[in-house]
């Protein structure tokens, strides 16, 4: 060290940045290790080396290193998500030649950026080499059926076609994919299919009217010939109702009606309604429902989704895993394609829907990355119910970045420009939520009479903010406005 009074801070910082360094080396080298076993894809590795070396990065507050970075004018860590290991040389290499430490070569600029050319290249294999980013549409039964809707919607901007097979039949969905297929022609637009997983639902439903706060409603195994309530219900899974426990809360409808457990017995759970609309909640069969507060054993493949598998190996580009919670679940689901041997396969998307598949999703990634390209659907719904808005906020963040660090691409999902898809007119609200979609890979969109208006919004849109920004990096383009 130069002894210099005025080296004293760039001292200390390189002090604190060896060490960092020396730590993320070596408990990102440890995880890594212990996943090798099932890195069967080679072109993961340098992204999973990565993702185990952020992981080991995220370990430490950073909060106080970057504001001295900052103070400094030296490059920041809070953009290191794809290459964790190459910014901390790169400032280690600044502040050797500050210090007359030496000049330690910088990393080159193909390894430095490396990491985003890889996103790029599994963002294409995925979801083709169109405009991006891809725009997943979500198709309607009438594709099936109408000629003229899938070109229209390819006219509008549709890059990528979902088809969910919680809802149809097979015969519906070879429509819908003919449908595709016929309007297929210089690009071709591949066709995600979502398995619909061990999704909690009503099944049969009693009800008088609609049902309010304070109303009580009763969930039984078996609806009985006379209700002792006025409003009854039963689950399309019953081990579910085996689980609840008084004081457990129950969401409906992705959070329209919240209920609170009172009494659980005799095959039966008695809830009092905390939240619903303004006009009330209407109970109907197929409702969604969630159960945050309740662990109950589930199999993340049910009898209907080998099926549905059969199906899809035969037809799908991309396979949607949903309610995917555990490493286990990944290897069911690796040793079911194995059996099929789905030859127009891309890649997988796992739906990240729970607060489970939340704590588990780098062993996830790895599992599935390891054998398959991948993508992560935020299905940002059901993440509302299990983690509260608060919770999704920062959650739907911290997904963004731990898929840039491996290099895994992003769809963002549930009720992108709702609003404008059922009325015709978006709201100020997700217009700015619409701005933040900019930053996955792919977008989606439901279904709704104005679909096609969306799909050219999002057209327009996203291609603007991303000349703006790539990540969580600006770029800092010239401002036109003020010239």
């Amino acid at each position: 060290m130069s002894g210099r009074p005025d080296d004293a801070p760039l001292e200390a910082l390189h002090r604190e940045l060896v060490a960092l360094r020396k730590r993320v080396e070596e408990e990102g080298e440890a995880r890594f290790r212990g996943w090798l076993p099932h890195l069967r894809r080679t072109p993961f590795l340098q992204p999973a080396r990565n993702l185990a070396d952020y992981l080991a990065l995220r370990q430490h507050d950073l909060g106080p290193l970057q504001r001295e970075l900052a103070r400094l004018g030296l490059s920041s860590l809070g953009r290191a998500e794809s290459r964790v290991r190459g910014n901390l040389d790169a400032v280690l290499a600044t502040l050797d030649r500050a210090l007359g430490l030496g000049a330690p070569p910088y990393p080159p600029p193909e390894d430095f950026f490396a990491g985003e050319g890889l996103l790029q290249g599994e963002s294409r294999a995925l979801f083709g080499p169109g405009k991006d980013p891809c725009i997943l549409v979500t198709l309607p039964e009438d594709a099936a059926l109408d000629p003229q809707l899938g070109p229209r919607l390819v006219r509008a901007g549709m890059t990528a076609a979902r088809i969910n097979l919680g809802h149809g039949h097979p015969s519906l969905w070879e429509g819908m994919v003919a449908q595709v297929r016929r309007v297929e022609q210089d690009q071709p637009i591949p066709i995600l299919m979502d398995l619909s997983g061990p999704r909690l639902r009503l099944a049969t439903v009693r009800a008088e009217g609609r049902i309010f706060p304070g109303h009580l409603l009763e969930l039984t195994a078996e609806l009985p010939p006379q209700g002792s309530h006025p409003f009854q219900a039963t689950l399309n899974n019953p081990t579910a109702l085996e689980a609840l426990e008084a004081g457990h809360r129950v969401f409906m409808d992705e959070g329209r009606l919240e209920a609170i457990v009172e009494e659980v017995g005799c095959g039966r759970a008695l809830l009092r309604v905390v939240h619903t609309p303004p006009k009330g909640f209407k109970l109907r069969p197929e409702k969604g429902v969630n159960l945050p507060d309740t662990p109950w054993p589930r199999e993340p493949l049910t009898p209907k989704d080998l099926q549905d598998l059969d199906f899809a190996a035969q037809h799908a580009d991309l396979l949607g895993y949903s309610f995917v919670e555990e490493p286990g679940d990944i290897e069911r689901l690796l040793g079911e394609l194995a059996l099929r041997n789905p030859k127009g396969l891309r890649g997988l998307v796992l739906k990240v829907e729970t607060s489970k598949a939340v704590r588990n999703l780098p062993e996830l990634v790895v599992r599935a990355a390891g054998s398959w390209p991948m993508a992560i659907m935020i299905a940002r719904g059901d993440l509302a119910v299990e983690l509260g808005y608060e919770g999704l906020a920062e959650m739907q963040e911290e997904i963004l970045w731990l898929a840039e660090a491996a290099c895994i691409p992003v769809i963002w999902a549930t009720q992108v420009l709702d609003h404008l898809v059922k009325k015709g007119t978006p709201s100020r609200a997700e217009v700015s939520d619409a701005v933040l979609a900019a930053r996955a890979e792919c977008v989606m969109l439901n279904k709704g009479p104005f679909l096609e208006e969306a799909i050219r919004m999002l057209r327009e849109v996203l291609p603007r903010i991303r000349e703006h920004q790539y990540k969580k990096t600006p770029k800092m383009r010239r401002l036109e406005i003020w010239s």
